[in-house]
Protein backbone atom coordinates (compact mmCIF):
# COMPACT_ATOMS: atom_id res chain seq x y z
CA UNK A 1 0.00 0.00 0.00
CA UNK A 2 1.36 3.41 -0.94
CA UNK A 3 1.49 5.90 1.94
CA UNK A 4 1.28 9.56 0.93
CA UNK A 5 1.96 11.03 4.38
CA UNK A 6 3.02 9.68 7.78
CA UNK A 7 2.71 11.32 11.17
CA UNK A 8 4.30 10.26 14.45
CA UNK A 9 2.08 10.72 17.51
CA UNK A 10 4.10 8.47 19.84
CA UNK A 11 3.88 9.62 23.46
CA UNK A 12 0.77 11.71 22.84
CA UNK A 13 -2.52 10.89 24.53
CA UNK A 14 -6.10 11.41 23.41
CA UNK A 15 -7.19 13.65 21.79
CA UNK A 16 -3.83 14.73 20.30
CA UNK A 17 -3.32 11.79 17.86
CA UNK A 18 -6.79 12.44 16.39
CA UNK A 19 -6.25 16.21 16.21
CA UNK A 20 -2.91 15.77 14.44
CA UNK A 21 -4.46 13.27 12.01
CA UNK A 22 -7.35 15.65 11.32
CA UNK A 23 -4.91 18.47 10.56
CA UNK A 24 -2.78 16.23 8.30
CA UNK A 25 -5.84 14.97 6.39
CA UNK A 26 -7.03 18.55 5.82
CA UNK A 27 -3.80 19.22 3.90
CA UNK A 28 -4.16 16.11 1.75
CA UNK A 29 -6.03 15.45 -1.49
CA UNK A 30 -9.03 13.15 -1.73
CA UNK A 31 -7.91 9.51 -2.02
CA UNK A 32 -4.47 10.06 -0.47
CA UNK A 33 -3.38 7.72 2.33
CA UNK A 34 -2.22 8.76 5.81
CA UNK A 35 -0.30 6.55 8.22
CA UNK A 36 -0.48 7.43 11.92
CA UNK A 37 1.87 5.83 14.46
CA UNK A 38 0.61 6.10 18.05
CA UNK A 39 1.34 4.66 21.50
CA UNK A 40 -1.99 5.63 23.10
CA UNK A 41 -3.89 2.39 23.78
CA UNK A 42 -7.21 4.18 23.25
CA UNK A 43 -6.21 5.21 19.74
CA UNK A 44 -7.60 1.97 18.23
CA UNK A 45 -11.12 2.85 19.33
CA UNK A 46 -10.62 6.59 18.74
CA UNK A 47 -9.59 6.17 15.09
CA UNK A 48 -12.52 3.83 14.40
CA UNK A 49 -14.94 6.47 15.72
CA UNK A 50 -13.06 9.27 13.91
CA UNK A 51 -13.37 7.48 10.57
CA UNK A 52 -17.11 6.91 11.04
CA UNK A 53 -17.72 10.54 12.03
CA UNK A 54 -15.64 12.14 9.28
CA UNK A 55 -16.25 9.81 6.34
CA UNK A 56 -12.55 9.08 5.93
CA UNK A 57 -11.87 5.39 5.29
CA UNK A 58 -9.98 3.41 7.94
CA UNK A 59 -8.03 1.00 5.73
CA UNK A 60 -6.04 -0.85 8.40
CA UNK A 61 -5.13 -0.95 12.07
CA UNK A 62 -2.40 -3.06 13.58
CA UNK A 63 -0.21 -3.25 16.66
CA UNK A 64 3.54 -3.74 16.32
CA UNK A 65 5.81 -3.80 19.39
CA UNK A 66 3.35 -1.78 21.48
CA UNK A 67 2.79 0.82 18.77
CA UNK A 68 -0.57 1.27 17.07
CA UNK A 69 -0.54 1.83 13.32
CA UNK A 70 -3.60 3.43 11.70
CA UNK A 71 -3.98 3.79 7.94
CA UNK A 72 -6.64 6.21 6.67
CA UNK A 73 -7.74 7.25 3.19
CA UNK A 74 -8.83 10.87 2.79
CA UNK A 75 -12.47 11.17 1.71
Amino acid sequence: MEIDKEIDTRGLNCPLPILKAKKALADMLSGEVLKVVATDTGSQRDFQAFAKQTGNELLDQKTIDGEFIHILRRR
